[in-house]
């Protein structure tokens, strides 16, 4: 398999990349307004200009109405734009996982229906995954006296209706507490079941009522994005828009999840060559009282050499994972999991790496440095936490009797 990126999607990401200078460069002062609420909402220009431009449709199949001809493609885009402006950049990936039960589990019918907003160049259309629980969710299938799927939908006149919380769900509650476009809601639709049978996948389109927002998630970094606590009270949803297999929603989530897990490693490469910039051009100008610019100095050197040899193996293992993806190799799951830790992990360490190089003016608000270490942050924990899923993934598979260690080496 080649590693050369197409000519068209080179197109793509030259276009990203001019889109992610000259619009999200400049929505970054929502970051320095006073509420959650009130930096999302600033968002919404930039937001819409970046559907106007395609950036949605390219990241939705080709088999889906978009135009989208792989997970490469969407990773060469989101990457040009996470550089630029993370919280605008993670809305619009939000919107695409949001989306993404529909893509992976959806008839025919259920995809021309509920895809339809998305597919448009016009508007500000937002879809949220409902997975994640408070409480936690890495363990979605416990057995009693564990609780699993909390979020409960039963039938009830022909429609599900459906009641629970949610949290960590990226712009559920729309630009002005409406909800969004689409909600793809994980939830216990037999309770009679084996723990991990009776969880499924309902589709609710932007409700009228029902869905309350409990608070507004005031987080350390991605200051103009969106993460809201909310809840199902009685939100009904018509019996059509069940996605997949009734019983069937681990086996979707999963399936939902694994292109978002290798795309976490490129959001690293994102910070990291950010930041990278940043360091690189104070140490080719500062000399911090001495006589030569510090990077004459070999300490800086080193240090800024180590960081970029880091960023490009992760970039490469990312794009490594996209492609395995892509080609539906059977070691796509194990190469997703091991970018999404290495490419997370890496961007702490190298962003702290370089506030070092920097120094203690890194720690002042005004250098970028800070900010990129807190969106970095959370890297490691959400998609699926490093530690309480994606480790747990790993050490499963190293446990699997069948286990090929060079397997995901080879005819990638």
């Amino acid at each position: 398999m080649s590693d050369e990126l197409t000519s068209r999607q080179r197109e793509l990401r030259s276009h990203a990349r001019a889109l992610a200078r000259g619009v999200l460069r400049e929505a970054k002062a929502a970051e320095r307004l006073p509420t959650a609420e009130e930096r999302f909402l600033a968002t919404r220009p930039a937001y819409e200009r970046l559907v106007a431009e395609g950036c949605l449709r390219a990241c939705i199949p080709t088999a889906a109405g978009g135009e989208n001809e792989g997970l490469l493609d969407t990773a060469v885009v989101v990457e040009e734009l996470y550089a630029e402006n993370p919280s605008i950049a993670l809305t619009l990936l939000a919107t695409v996982l949001g989306v993404q039960p529909v893509v992976a589990g959806g008839t025919p019918d259920q995809r021309k229906r509920l895809l339809a907003p998305f597919l448009e160049t016009s508007g500000a259309p937002l879809a949220g995954f409902c997975s994640t629980e408070p409480g936690g969710s890495a363990n979605p299938a416990a057995p009693p006296p564990g609780e699993g799927v909390r979020t409960q939908a039963r039938r009830v006149d022909g429609q599900w209706v459906i009641n629970g919380r949610k949290k960590w769900v990226s712009s559920a509650t729309g630009w002005e507490r409406d909800g969004a476009d689409l909600l793809c809601v994980v939830c216990r639709t037999d309770p009679e079941a084996p723990p991990g049978g009776g969880i499924s996948v309902i589709a609710v389109e932007k409700p009228s009522s029902g869905l309350v927002l409990d608070r507004v998630i005031e987080t350390s970094g991605y200051r103009a994005h969106l993460l809201p606590e909310f809840s199902f009270h009685d939100v009904a949803a018509p019996p059509e828009n069940l996605l997949g297999e009734e019983g069937g929603g681990l086996r979707l989530l999963g399936a939902s999840f694994l292109g978002a897990t290798a795309l976490v490693g490129l959001l690293g490469v994102a910070l990291m060559r950010t930041a990278f910039d940043h360091a690189l051009g104070f140490a080719r100008t500062e000399r911090r009282g001495g006589v030569v610019p510090i990077l004459e100095h070999q300490a800086v050197g080193y240090a800024l050499a180590d960081a970029k040899t880091t960023i490009e193996a992760a970039r490469a293992l990312s794009l490594r994972a996209c492609r395995a993806v892509d080609a539906g190799h059977p070691s796509a799951p194990e190469l997703a999991n091991h970018a999404k830790v290495f490419g997370s992990e890496a961007a702490v360490r190298v962003i702290t790496d370089l506030m070092r190089v920097v120094g203690v003016d890194s720690y002042d608000d005004v250098d970028p440095l800070g900010g990129l270490l807190q969106d970095a942050l959370v890297l490691p924990l959400f998609s699926g936490g490093n530690l309480g899923v994606r480790r747990r993934a790993l050490h499963a598979l190293l446990l699997s009797p069948g286990y090929d260690p060079l397997a995901a080496s080879e005819g990638i």
